[in-house]
């Protein structure tokens, strides 16, 4: 960064935190119906796989949606599609509100998700726009602290409202939230022109042919795509997993809130360590590592206690992997390209989320039994370790981040 004036030095805290209260908006959004399945079950006389559809078309849509949403932020700018995203979802949180039917439910979250990858795409252009290099992954970390928040609110939130207020005023707050936090982002979520948008036109398919000849990109790509898939089967399927220790549902819930508890603080500080540093590779691999040692005691433990830190060891260690991820993806791609990177390695998160969550009870010995999921976790883990120690570079040191090598 070559800016030192007075105004933007300040002003970048501002533009981040306005990100960051979108970023939790669209993790709010998602997330705030997970605890209430039988609630909303038994309210419109569906089933539960009909229920958990609202918070599946997420990911799905993400792989549809995420490299256009990348190739536009390079093309247009990340403030306008932000923006976009943000006033698609907003408006389809007021549509929730008209809750006659299950399909309006539906409609309204399906709406959502499809503004949510223009949302989360942007943190890596506004990051490398506002910051300087050697403050990017705490930039990014604080960024992806406000999707943790967002989950911990969207879970936490719901049953609370829905109980004192009820449910359609509930839908409303939430509605009322998104409307206030997409105009904090109007009003505060400015470029700071350091980054120029993709000035020639390509087609998103041209543009993911060149990012997949860096090698070092592919590497990265398949990374997301094994640790987001762990982490999100992981936490999708944490109930079945834990539930045979003799844990009952509170009991989970809480072990979900210390693991993003968790993941909040170590996403603020473990990325920050790394730009001191300046190295990225050892971090990750790092926060694979710990992964990997905890994914088992985690869901065969039965004392409560140990099952409460090792929730909060593992969001310490492991969440934070994602903000480094975002900044490695940033330097290797270069920012001219940022967006578009980051595009396609939420995209094969959310690929990795889908296959991960879909093969989890497929690969089990029995409705009760999960033994055979948490094997395919670590096996999972063991293949992402593998790849971070041996083909992936590391991203800080590389003179040549903004160029494309085969």
């Amino acid at each position: 960064m070559t800016t030192d004036s007075a105004f933007t030095k300040p002003f970048r805290w501002a533009v981040l935190m306005a990100y960051f209260g979108v970023a939790a908006m669209s993790q709010m959004l998602w997330l705030n119906f997970a605890p209430l399945v039988s609630f909303v079950q038994n309210k419109y006389g569906v089933s539960e796989l009909m229920v958990s559809s609202l918070m599946l078309s997420f990911p799905l849509l993400y792989v549809v949606l995420s490299m256009h949403a990348g190739t536009m932020i390079d093309r247009k700018g990340y403030r306008y599609v932000i923006i976009l995203g943000s006033v698609i979802s907003a408006a389809f949180a007021c549509v929730r509100c008209f809750d006659s039917t299950f399909y309006m439910l539906v409609i309204g979250q399906t709406g959502i998700a499809i503004g949510q990858p223009y949302i989360l795409n942007g943190i890596s252009k506004l990051v490398s726009d506002w910051f300087d290099k050697e403050q990017t992954a705490m930039a990014t970390g604080i960024g992806t602290a406000g999707l943790l928040i967002g989950m911990a609110l969207g879970m936490g939130l719901s049953p609370a409202l829905n109980e004192s207020m009820g449910f359609h005023t509930m839908l409303i707050v939430f509605a009322v939230l998104s409307i206030l936090l997409t105009a904090i982002f109007v009003w505060l979520g400015k470029e700071n022109n350091l980054v120029k948008a993709e000035a020639a036109v390509m087609s998103a398919m041209n543009e993911s042919k060149l990012l997949l000849k860096n090698k070092n990109l592919v590497v990265l790509f398949l990374i997301s795509f094994l640790a987001l898939g762990v982490f999100n089967g992981l936490t999708t399927w944490l109930e079945p997993l834990v539930k045979p220790n003799g844990l009952n549902s509170e009991q989970v819930g809480l072990v979900g809130t210390f693991l993003i508890a968790g993941g909040i603080i170590g996403s603020l500080l473990i990325p920050a360590i790394s730009d001191k540093l300046k190295v990225r590779k050892p971090f990750l691999a790092l926060c694979c590592l710990v992964a990997l040692v905890l994914i088992y005691p985690l869901c065969t433990m039965s004392s409560l206690t140990i099952v409460y830190v090792l929730g909060g060891l593992m969001g310490f260690f492991f969440l934070p992997g994602y903000a480094i991820l975002l900044s490695m993806c940033e330097e290797m791609a270069g920012q001219e390209k940022a967006g578009a990177a980051t595009g396609m390695l939420m995209l094969a998160g959310n690929a990795g989320a889908v296959v991960v969550i879909l093969l989890m009870p497929a690969v089990n010995e029995s409705e009760t039994l999960w033994t055979r999921s948490i094997y395919l976790m670590l096996a999972l883990m063991v293949v992402t370790i593998t790849l971070i120690l041996g083909p992936l570079k590391e991203s800080f040191r590389k003179e040549t981040a903004g160029e494309i090598h085969p």
